[in-house]
C-alpha cells in the first residue's frame, strides 16, 4: 500500500496513475476509521481504478479546542483497516498540519447560497470554513474523479456539492447512505469516545428519528418537533442540542409541507461531553 505523508510526492504518483488511464477515487476523512468509512472507500474501489484515503484531524474545522485535542487518532489501526480492503489499489496521505497549511492555521472564508448559515453552521460557528478550506485544498492536492461522503453528514455533503458547482472544481461528489450499528445508532468516530452507559442509551436517537418519520406523515414540523424536545427532557443522560425538519435542497426549516418538496429530520445531541448528529430523510 502506497502511503505518503507529502503533497507534491502524492500528486506525482496521481498524475502517473492518470496519465495510464486510472480514475481515481477519493474518501477524505479525519482518521479514527470504522465501517462507515470502509463502506464509501469498498464503493470507490468498485467505481475506479484507484481509490485516495487521506486521514488528517483538521484545526480549522474544530470551534471547540478541547473537541480537537481529545478527537482520537488511531493511524496505524487505519492504515491496517485499510489494507485489509486493498493491499494494491488504496493510497494513504496522512499529512502534517505543516503540510495542508504551511505556518498559516487559518479558514478561508466561504459563502454556500446559505446553507452555511442552517444547523451545525448555526451552532458551529465558522465551522463550513474550515470544511471548504480542507475540502478545497485536498481535492486540488488529489485531482479525484469522484468523491465520497457519507450522508450522515447531510449538511456538509450538499455544502461541499455546492462548493464544487460555486468554485468549477472538476470532481463529482457521490453521497453514500448512512451505515449504522444493529441497534441504529450511526457510524461515527466519536462513537468509541462513549461511556457504556452512554453507548447503551445512544440508539434513541435513531428511533427518535424513526418515530419523528411517521409523525411527519399526519402531523407538522412543529408539532413532531414538540414531541422530540418532549422525549429528550425525561432522558437524563442524553442533551438535545436541536432538532430541525428542513428542506433537503435549502436546508431551511419547514414552515408549511409541500408534497413538490423532499424533507430530512436533522438531530444533534449530547452524549455526556460527545456530540452526536443523525438525519433521516422523511418522503
Amino acid at each position: 500500500m502506497k502511503n505518503f505523508q507529502n503533497k507534491t510526492e502524492l500528486s506525482n504518483h496521481i498524475s502517473a496513475l492518470k496519465a495510464k488511464g486510472n480514475s481515481i477515487g477519493f474518501v477524505p476523512t479525519m482518521g479514527a476509521l470504522h465501517a462507515g468509512h470502509v463502506s464509501l472507500v469498498k464503493r470507490g474501489l468498485n467505481e475506479n481504478n484507484f481509490v485516495v484515503v487521506s486521514i488528517f484531524v483538521n484545526p480549522t474545522q474544530f470551534d471547540n479546542q478541547d473537541d480537537l485535542i481529545k478527537y482520537p487518532r488511531t493511524l496505524e489501526a487505519d492504515v491496517a483497516m485499510l489494507k485489509d480492503v486493498s493491499d494494491n489499489y488504496i493510497i494513504v496521505y496522512a499529512p502534517n498540519v505543516k503540510d495542508i497549511y504551511d505556518d498559516n492555521i487559518e479558514a478561508d472564508s466561504f459563502e454556500y447560497d446559505g446553507l452555511e448559515h442552517q444547523m451545525e453552521g448555526a451552532f458551529r460557528p465558522g465551522h463550513f470554513d474550515g470544511v471548504g478550506t480542507i475540502v478545497k485544498r485536498l481535492f486540488k492536492i488529489v485531482t479525484p474523479d469522484f468523491a465520497y461522503f457519507g450522508e450522515k453528514d447531510f449538511q456538509q455533503l450538499q455544502i461541499i456539492k455546492k462548493l464544487v458547482a460555486l468554485h468549477h472544481i472538476p470532481v463529482t461528489i457521490v453521497g453514500c447512505p448512512i451505515l449504522r450499528a444493529e441497534d441504529g445508532l450511526a457510524m461515527s468516530s466519536r462513537n468509541a469516545r462513549l461511556t457504556p452507559q452512554h453507548r447503551e442509551i445512544a440508539p434513541i436517537i435513531y428511533k427518535t428519528l424513526q418515530t419523528a418519520k411517521t409523525k411527519f406523515g399526519t402531523k407538522s414540523a412543529k408539532v413532531v418537533s414538540e414531541w422530540v424536545e418532549k422525549a429528550f427532557k425525561n432522558q437524563s443522560l442524553l442533551e438535545l442540542e436541536y432538532f430541525i425538519i428542513a428542506d433537503e435542497s435549502t436546508l431551511k426549516p419547514v414552515k408549511r409541507k409541500s408534497t413538490k418538496k423532499s424533507y430530512r429530520a436533522f438531530i444533534a445531541v449530547y452524549a455526556g461531553d460527545i456530540r452526536l448528529i443523525d438525519n433521516i430523510a422523511l418522503n
